[in-house]
């Protein structure tokens, strides 16, 4: 591999969807381009059985968290620009898929915009993925014909138009909405979706101790809260729901107080 400080040497970003968690999610594709990587620049929740796909490259972590980015979006993309300039092959590995709620169109103009080669490998959204593993049909013939998908989080949820996105005969999918779930509850119902409406919260979809949890609408929070529910986690809201397999915990919640009572 070229030094770092040969900057006329070239080589190629391949942007990486490492699907929700599970390793077997990984497409073949994918695995070939760990196989072949130099570097590997990856997020923080990345599966450790996956970087071991790629047992010779050097691991850079740009892990992130609510409100704190250990390396910010700008660093991220000179970071992996250096090391092309090396003539390394730099896998850009990202949970889900890069190109949902991934910041993996704005890499790649960074790449593109130094002239460099890049492609993309997509993975299996975390969405897709989790809700299969919750038996959790997104859409249905006799429950739902549209499929939303927003961030909890994303540049002030009170600026965000979610109106019309939710409700009968439709889904939404909730990225990044466990700390600001009783936000979204109450902005849902001002919009008009019923207090009644199921949710569904799908936690560490496809890891090890995943839970699969189903409540109302207006009883999203305090689940939240009661469960003590940790990202990564998305929210399902909608009539599909009712056709999962997760547990009812707004059921059990209830029948807990009345034994109590």
């Amino acid at each position: 591999m070229a030094s770092i400080l040969d900057p006329q040497a070239r080589g190629r970003v391949i942007l990486v969807g490492a699907g929700p968690g599970d390793p077997g999610l990984l497409t073949v594709r994918a695995v070939e381009a760990l196989k072949s990587a130099d570097v590997v620049v990856h997020d923080g929740l990345i599966d450790p059985r996956v970087l071991d796909l790629a047992p010779d490259a050097h691991r850079i972590s740009v892990a992130k968290s609510r409100s704190k980015h250990t390396v910010p979006q700008d660093g991220i993309n000179a970071l992996i620009v250096a090391h092309v300039k090396t003539g390394a092959i730099v896998v850009r590995l990202k949970g889900g898929d890069p190109f949902i709620f991934g910041r993996g169109g704005e890499e790649v103009e960074a790449v593109r915009a130094a002239g460099l080669p890049v492609e993309v490998i997509p993975g299996v959204s975390a969405a897709l993925g989790c809700a299969a593993e919750a038996m959790l049909p997104l859409t249905h013939r006799d429950h739902s014909s549209a499929v939303s998908f927003v961030a909890g989080q994303c540049k002030g949820l009170a600026d965000q138009d979610w109106s019309g996105l939710a409700g009968k005969g439709r889904t939404l999918v909730i990225y990044m909405g466990v700390a600001t779930c009783p936000d979204i509850a109450d902005k849902l119902m001002a919009d008009g979706v019923a207090p009644d409406m199921p949710v569904a919260v799908l936690e560490k979809g496809t890891l090890a101790g995943s839970r699969a949890m189903k409540t109302l609408l207006a009883d999203l929070g305090p689940m939240v809260e009661r469960e003590k529910v940790q990202s990564p986690a998305i929210i399902v809201v909608g009539e599909v729901v009712e056709l999962s397999d997760a547990e009812d915990k707004l059921a059990r919640w209830a029948r807990m107080a009345e034994a109590a009572a």
